[in-house]
């Protein structure tokens, strides 16, 4: 088995400290020669006055000793003061050494499992707003309703009584019977193909591009996506918050301001300020996105008539939404 390395302080390395003292045998030689000296003195000089001048006398001559011995025992101390500092200082070293590298050791296996725990909170959050999002209403829960492949995206003009023209020789033009556009081609086509092998992405474009009211809607979305690349903004880009989609029936059926405010999810301030800097300088993208607005708004209530709830989600991801939800903010629609 791999040898298991153990995560404790390794043992400091201690200083040795200055070499032994040699104060301890200097002070002895120097006290038995100061005490020969002093004997010496005194048998040749007698002790005058009595045994006041004995004791002034005993007390000169041990005083110097007394010194000696005391910046002796200081020398002592202050010794072992800094080798016990010294030791405490390795101590310390070795402690924050083996610290720092259990930290280098251990940030390789703590980085990759505190990403991991961000990127399952991230996927979790995702997973809300999602459902939130797409939450249905119980009329589409409980009725069962034709489904997105069969059903029509727009609705179809009425025919009022009275305005009836007579048919002409010519015949039912071919796009009368043509079938109507699926809600599921409809959004298809909004979000285009996503790459040249997108059978199904080209089949609902094309099948848009035969609808009168859609195409309409196609070329203009297309016109500003081409515009808004030579910026280099690019609607995959994009990770707008998601709107309910009664906030989008509401701003179908014609309501504005603080009440569609959360269709402005586009936070991008990049992508923001070159579409805000763009629409100032440039008639030509200024006109093209105006023109696209009004394009969404007139397709959007004819769908909005026959999508269920989790259409208009579905409507909201494509790259035509988007688009209107960035050109929405900057010219402030849903202020």
């Amino acid at each position: 088995m791999p040898d298991v390395k153990q995560n404790t302080v390794p043992e400091p390395d201690v200083p040795t400290g200055d070499p032994p003292s040699t104060a301890g045998p200097a002070a002895v030689i120097a006290s038995i020669a100061w005490i020969s000296v002093a004997g010496l003195f005194f048998f040749f000089k007698p002790v005058e006055g009595g045994i006041l001048g004995l004791l002034m006398t005993g007390l000169i001559a041990l005083l110097p000793i007394a010194l000696l011995w005391a910046a002796v025992s200081m020398s002592r101390s202050v010794r072992s003061l800094r080798d016990e500092a010294a030791r405490l200082q390795a101590a310390v070293d070795a402690m924050r050494n083996a610290f720092v590298a259990q930290n280098k050791a251990g940030a390789g296996s703590l980085k990759p499992s505190v990403e991991k725990k961000l990127d399952e909170i991230a996927a979790a959050q995702r997973q809300t707003e999602t459902a939130l999002a797409m939450f249905t209403s119980r009329r589409d829960a409980t009725q069962a309703g034709p489904s997105a492949e069969s059903k029509a995206a727009l609705v179809p003009p009425q025919t009022v009584a009275g305005d009836e023209q007579p048919t002409l020789a010519l015949g039912t033009p071919a796009e009368d019977l043509r079938p109507p556009l699926s809600v599921a081609d409809f959004i298809r086509a909004l979000n285009f193909p996503e790459t040249a092998e997108d059978k199904a992405g080209f089949r609902a474009l094309r099948l848009a591009l035969e609808d009168r009211t859609t195409s309409k809607l196609i070329r203009a979305a297309q016109d500003v996506l081409t515009l808004l690349s030579q910026d280099g903004i690019y609607m995959d880009d994009l990770r707008p918050e998601r709107a309910r989609p009664e906030v989008w029936r509401r701003f179908a059926r014609g309501e504005r301001g603080r009440a569609i405010s959360a269709l402005g999810g586009v936070r991008d301030r990049s992508s923001l300020a070159l579409t805000a800097g763009r629409m100032r300088e440039d008639p030509v993208f200024r006109d093209a996105a105006h023109h696209f607005l009004r394009q969404f708004d007139r397709t959007i209530q004819e769908f909005e008539k026959n999508a269920s709830d989790q259409d208009m989600a579905d409507l909201a991801e494509t790259r035509t939404a988007r688009a209107f939800m960035l050109f929405g903010r900057v010219t402030g629609t849903f202020d």
